[in-house]
């Protein structure tokens, strides 16, 4: 189910109201911050993930 241009329209009134005018942008550029830490985290996860197979069998090894 999809948005129509009514209830968008609601929506953006609904935010100015809460929020105000001079506080949306700064509540964009957290929410820029906020996602871009995000990606960095996921990036920086998958790394780890990577990383980890390759020392598993030494662990393995080791205790053997």
């Amino acid at each position: 189910m999809t948005a129509g241009p009514w209830q968008i329209l609601i929506c953006i009134v609904i935010v100015l109201v809460l929020f105000g005018g001079k506080k949306i942008p700064e509540l964009a550029r957290s929410l820029g911050k906020a996602k871009s830490e995000f990606k960095k985290g996921l990036s920086e996860g998958a790394k780890e993930d990577d990383e980890v197979p390759s020392e598993e069998p030494k662990k393995l090894e080791k205790e053997a």
